[in-house]
């Protein structure tokens, strides 16, 4: 069997080597009842490799495919009628749903309007407020982690609390070069959990601490933390359109594509009854 194998590896790579333009020529290596498993169909990979257990490689693939086909055969001889039945149905049935997804997903491509405004986002999000309720707390925040050996630690307190634009960028270059971690979230809102695991204690009420406090510092062994908050919000209060707009645009699109579907498929449902191509008795 060994010599058999070689051969295959010759015969890939003298195929791989020969004329492009010729006629492809399937060379067989394996065969279990009816089913033939040809050179082509063992991956490149294996038969072009020059590894130097390539012949143990391919003949693992070969052995795998012998026992699935012998596997499956034998299932097949022996399978009752009721279960041969039914593995057609859902064969069927599986059929039917993919050349339905793949037609309904190609309609959507070429006719579905997939263009969404901002004002209909904005018209969503304020006919809907009671869905757009927060579940946690989020903020808009500045956070800055810091060795303690850094110099002039004062100086960076002062530029990370002002809202002036040189100054936060003097607090860009020194925390470059300088800090831990140096994070404004892009100027976006993030939950208050995803900031609060940052630091090296628990905060015990986010509500109250967020109300009272505009900037926080505190530290570990190492390192400083310091918090300049910008905006908040607090759970169970109308969430800033900014931080669903997103979800919104994925509301409005999905109920498009609902709408369309169901448009779809009733269209193909009356024009077939009008045709007379769908009949009960």
């Amino acid at each position: 069997m060994n010599r058999l194998i070689l051969l295959i590896i010759l015969l890939a790579l003298l195929t791989s080597c020969g004329n492009k333009k010729s006629a492809p020529v399937r060379v067989a290596v394996a065969a279990v009842g009816n089913k033939t498993l040809y050179l082509d169909q063992i991956p490149k990979l294996l038969t072009e490799t020059s590894q130097p257990d390539s012949i143990a490689i391919v003949q693992n693939y070969i052995n795998s495919w012998a026992r699935k086909e012998l596997l499956f055969l034998k299932a097949r001889e022996n399978l009752s009628d009721q279960n041969s039945a039914d593995i057609e149905n859902q064969l069927q049935e599986t059929r039917a749903n993919l050349v339905i997804y793949q037609y309904q997903r190609q309609m959507m491509i070429e006719k579905m309007d997939t263009n969404i405004t901002e004002t209909e986002m904005e018209e969503y999000y304020a006919s809907n407020e009671k869905r757009f309720m927060l579940s946690s707390n989020i903020v808009k925040a500045l956070f800055i982690k810091i060795p303690k050996e850094v110099p002039n630690i004062d100086r960076i307190r002062i530029l990370s609390r002002s809202s002036d634009q040189s100054d936060l960028q003097q607090l860009e270059k020194i925390c470059y070069q300088f800090a831990e971690k140096f994070d404004d979230f892009n100027e976006g809102w993030v939950t208050f959990d995803r900031l609060s695991v940052e630091l090296p204690q628990d905060i015990i009420n986010q509500d109250d601490f967020l109300r009272y406090n505009t900037w926080f510092e505190t530290r570990d062994s190492s390192s400083y933390y310091l918090i300049t908050f910008r905006d908040y919000r607090l759970r169970y209060s109308l969430a800033p359109y900014d931080y669903v707009k997103n979800d919104i645009k994925n509301i409005i699109l999905n109920n498009r594509r609902f709408e369309f579907l169901q448009s779809l498929e009733n269209g193909i449902y009356n024009d077939a009854i009008k045709a007379n191509l769908f009949k009960t008795f």
